[in-house]
């Protein structure tokens, strides 16, 4: 299995890459710089480095690094700074989501691509009749008018939803919805819902950075958990956190 990450260099970019490699897969990444990187990367011969803004390759560069891939997973995202939340690109997960679909459809592949991204539980899934409080429908509101990122990532979802839907010929999706993201350093056991249990707002879950790796991993990898979900936008939860809900 051959995976392209974009977003491979965040805090569950880095994850998800690790928990890749450790499944065999041959990984692909591209990175704006490859300083910080984790040393082992360098060393993994299942790991290609692609240093590039990807928003700025061409349709050339886009159709080699993507051409024989099974599986394009992405866990771009804004860095939470003044820049990064009100600067450009201000549709960064977007433009990123629109320009490797795209381009997924223009090389026609034989079999379906996999495109897994890391979305937000903030998001509602807007095919499914999500039942969500007044008070959450006015915060949701307040961050549209003040958070770039978090239209960004609507956007991001609705494309897959109403642009490659559910019977594209060339690409299946999959947009994984986190709830409040924490650390840790090991896997531990987590679950996944077709829509929140909890309150993203107001009584928001917590699941970690590692688990959202594995979780993207294990979608890419199992094909009776990728035909459980594909076309939906599952939400995750830490075991720990459910049974404290």
């Amino acid at each position: 299995m051959t995976v392209l990450v974009v977003g491979a260099s965040g805090a569950t970019g880095r994850h998800l890459v690790t928990q890749l490699l450790l499944k065999g897969n041959n990984v692909k990444i591209i990175v704006r710089s490859n300083e910080n990187l984790p040393k082992f990367w360098s060393e993994d011969k299942n790991l290609e480095i692609i240093t590039a803004s990807l928003l700025e390759l061409n349709e050339k560069e886009l159709i080699k690094y993507t051409s024989n891939c099974d599986a394009i997973a992405s866990c771009l995202g804004h860095n939470i700074t003044f820049k990064g939340i009100y600067g450009q690109p201000r549709k960064l997960v977007t433009d990123a989501t629109k320009r490797l679909c795209n381009t997924i459809k223009n090389h026609a592949p034989s079999s379906p691509i996999k495109y897994v991204l890391m979305n937000t539980s903030g998001n509602s899934n807007r095919d499914l009749n999500e039942p969500i409080s007044f008070a959450q429908k006015c915060v949701i509101g307040l961050l549209r008018l003040l958070l770039p990122p978090h239209v960004d990532n609507e956007k991001a979802a609705d494309f897959l939803r109403t642009q490659i839907g559910q019977n594209n010929g060339y690409i299946e999706w999959v947009a994984v919805r986190p709830d409040g993201l924490i650390n840790e350093e090991e896997v531990t056991e987590y679950e996944s819902y077709p829509s929140p249990i909890r309150s993203a707002i107001f009584n928001a879950g917590k699941i970690s950075r590692i688990n959202v790796g594995h979780f993207m991993a294990e979608l890419i990898n199992d094909n009776e958990l990728w035909h459980k979900w594909k076309g939906q936008m599952p939400v995750i939860y830490s075991k720990t956190s459910i049974s404290n809900s």
